[in-house]
């Protein structure tokens, strides 16, 4: 079963090629590739019409929340997906994320209406309802390599690029 609650510091740098392969190399007698290994990222944002929550992320708060639906490879109808609920607080990040079929996701986002109820999905709710009903407002995709430690799975490193 996916991990549906993450807690997270999470630390972001801008590399070039060859810092890539020397960390890579130095991390090899420590880190396995996680579940996707290399895979694409597709995310959907929610926001409001007049981008409210991008614009407080942007002024870099101590609280910043955010809306996405996320699938690893292009999805289809079928596919599992993920919806998400992105908070940081002092420079943690907390993820719930509820995992369900690409158009059983897109029908809950789009009219409100699911097929379970569960913590998780309240807090979705919520935060629907908070936001008067955000839609679709960006989509990103990227290239992913993840990595977690053999003695500390906890432990991840990815590199994004594309």
């Amino acid at each position: 079963m996916a991990q549906g609650t993450f807690e997270r510091r999470e630390l972001k740098y801008l590399i070039s090629a060859k810092q890539k392969k020397n960390i890579l190399d130095g991390m090899k007698p420590h880190m396995e590739p996680d579940e996707y290994g290399r895979s694409v990222i597709c995310s959907l944002y929610y926001d409001t019409p007049d981008y409210l929550l991008i614009r407080r992320s942007l002024e870099k708060p101590v609280y910043k929340e955010k809306l996405r639906l996320r699938s690893y490879g292009v999805a289809k109808p079928h596919s599992t997906v993920y919806v998400e609920l992105k908070k940081k607080y002092r420079s943690v990040v907390y993820k719930r994320r509820v995992a369900m079929q690409e158009q059983e996701a897109m029908e809950y986002l789009s009219s409100g209406k699911k097929s379970e109820d569960n913590q998780m999905m309240r807090e979705i709710d919520y935060f629907m309802s908070y936001y008067h009903n955000p839609k679709p407002s960006v989509f990103l995709s990227y290239e992913r390599e993840a990595f977690y430690g053999i003695e500390d799975f906890e432990f991840r490193v990815t590199f994004d690029e594309n």
